[in-house]
Protein backbone atom coordinates (compact mmCIF):
# COMPACT_ATOMS: atom_id res chain seq x y z
CA UNK A 1 0.00 0.00 0.00
CA UNK A 2 1.70 3.26 -1.18
CA UNK A 3 1.42 6.02 1.85
CA UNK A 4 2.58 9.50 2.30
CA UNK A 5 2.76 10.40 5.79
CA UNK A 6 3.73 14.38 6.28
CA UNK A 7 5.04 15.78 9.26
CA UNK A 8 6.26 18.87 10.62
CA UNK A 9 3.61 21.42 10.44
CA UNK A 10 2.44 24.23 13.17
CA UNK A 11 1.82 27.51 14.15
CA UNK A 12 5.29 29.64 14.31
CA UNK A 13 5.57 34.11 14.07
CA UNK A 14 6.74 35.80 11.07
CA UNK A 15 10.50 35.42 10.29
CA UNK A 16 10.47 31.79 11.58
CA UNK A 17 11.80 28.43 9.91
CA UNK A 18 9.70 25.12 9.94
CA UNK A 19 10.83 22.17 7.76
CA UNK A 20 8.23 19.69 6.36
CA UNK A 21 8.51 15.89 6.24
CA UNK A 22 7.28 13.44 3.60
CA UNK A 23 7.65 9.89 3.98
CA UNK A 24 6.69 7.48 1.05
CA UNK A 25 6.11 3.70 1.70
CA UNK A 26 5.03 1.16 -1.12
CA UNK A 27 6.69 2.53 -3.95
CA UNK A 28 9.66 4.35 -5.19
CA UNK A 29 8.68 8.05 -7.32
CA UNK A 30 10.68 9.73 -10.07
CA UNK A 31 8.68 13.00 -8.73
CA UNK A 32 8.33 14.62 -5.24
CA UNK A 33 6.37 17.70 -4.56
CA UNK A 34 4.81 20.01 -2.21
CA UNK A 35 1.61 22.06 -2.81
CA UNK A 36 -0.31 24.24 -0.72
CA UNK A 37 -4.16 25.15 0.13
CA UNK A 38 -4.91 28.10 1.51
CA UNK A 39 -8.46 28.96 2.89
CA UNK A 40 -11.06 30.02 -0.18
CA UNK A 41 -7.92 29.63 -2.26
CA UNK A 42 -6.85 27.02 -5.13
CA UNK A 43 -4.29 24.19 -4.50
CA UNK A 44 -0.80 25.98 -5.33
CA UNK A 45 2.48 24.09 -6.48
CA UNK A 46 4.83 25.05 -3.81
CA UNK A 47 8.26 22.94 -4.96
CA UNK A 48 9.40 19.23 -6.48
CA UNK A 49 12.14 17.28 -6.80
CA UNK A 50 13.10 14.66 -9.15
CA UNK A 51 14.17 11.84 -7.42
CA UNK A 52 16.38 10.38 -10.69
CA UNK A 53 18.71 13.54 -11.23
CA UNK A 54 17.74 15.97 -8.00
CA UNK A 55 16.52 18.70 -9.94
CA UNK A 56 14.06 20.96 -8.49
CA UNK A 57 11.57 23.71 -9.12
CA UNK A 58 10.37 26.03 -6.40
CA UNK A 59 7.19 28.50 -7.08
CA UNK A 60 8.22 32.26 -7.32
CA UNK A 61 6.12 33.02 -4.73
CA UNK A 62 8.39 31.35 -1.82
CA UNK A 63 12.00 31.34 -3.72
CA UNK A 64 14.83 31.91 -2.31
CA UNK A 65 12.94 31.25 1.37
CA UNK A 66 12.10 27.67 0.40
CA UNK A 67 14.17 24.82 -0.36
CA UNK A 68 13.03 21.12 -1.25
CA UNK A 69 15.71 18.31 -0.43
CA UNK A 70 15.45 14.27 -0.58
CA UNK A 71 16.59 11.64 0.93
CA UNK A 72 17.20 8.75 -0.92
CA UNK A 73 17.82 6.57 1.89
CA UNK A 74 14.70 7.40 3.56
CA UNK A 75 12.44 7.87 0.81
CA UNK A 76 11.39 10.92 2.30
CA UNK A 77 11.86 14.48 0.88
CA UNK A 78 11.99 17.52 3.46
CA UNK A 79 10.43 21.10 2.51
CA UNK A 80 12.94 23.16 4.59
CA UNK A 81 10.68 26.91 4.98
CA UNK A 82 12.85 30.43 6.38
CA UNK A 83 11.83 33.64 6.58
CA UNK A 84 7.59 32.63 7.10
CA UNK A 85 5.20 35.62 6.19
CA UNK A 86 1.64 34.95 7.35
CA UNK A 87 0.56 34.49 3.54
CA UNK A 88 2.37 31.15 3.93
CA UNK A 89 -0.25 30.13 6.14
CA UNK A 90 -1.88 27.17 4.08
CA UNK A 91 -2.29 23.47 4.63
CA UNK A 92 0.69 21.36 3.20
CA UNK A 93 0.58 18.58 0.62
CA UNK A 94 2.92 16.01 -0.16
CA UNK A 95 2.06 15.09 -4.03
CA UNK A 96 4.26 12.09 -5.67
CA UNK A 97 4.04 10.42 -8.90
CA UNK A 98 6.08 7.57 -11.15
CA UNK A 99 6.81 9.60 -14.33
CA UNK A 100 9.41 12.74 -14.21
CA UNK A 101 6.71 15.87 -13.87
CA UNK A 102 9.73 17.90 -14.05
CA UNK A 103 11.27 16.59 -17.82
CA UNK A 104 7.21 17.28 -19.12
CA UNK A 105 7.38 20.76 -17.74
CA UNK A 106 3.95 19.82 -16.14
CA UNK A 107 4.93 19.47 -12.32
CA UNK A 108 2.94 22.84 -11.27
CA UNK A 109 -0.09 21.04 -12.25
CA UNK A 110 -1.64 19.29 -9.37
CA UNK A 111 -3.91 16.72 -11.57
CA UNK A 112 -0.50 14.97 -13.31
CA UNK A 113 0.36 13.70 -9.36
CA UNK A 114 -1.16 10.62 -8.31
CA UNK A 115 -0.49 10.02 -4.79
CA UNK A 116 -1.61 12.47 -2.01
CA UNK A 117 -0.60 12.67 1.86
CA UNK A 118 -3.13 13.92 4.36
CA UNK A 119 -1.56 17.69 4.53
CA UNK A 120 -0.16 19.20 7.55
CA UNK A 121 -1.32 23.10 8.56
CA UNK A 122 1.21 25.95 8.66
CA UNK A 123 0.26 28.81 10.05
CA UNK A 124 2.31 31.83 10.75
CA UNK A 125 1.11 34.77 13.00
CA UNK A 126 1.94 38.44 12.18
Amino acid sequence: QVQLVESGGGLVQTGASLRLSCAASGRTFNTMGWFRQAPGKEREFVACISWSDTSTRVADSVKGRFTIVRDSAKNTVYLQMNSLKPEDTAVYYCAADSRPLIYYGVYYRDNYYDYWGQGTQVTVSS
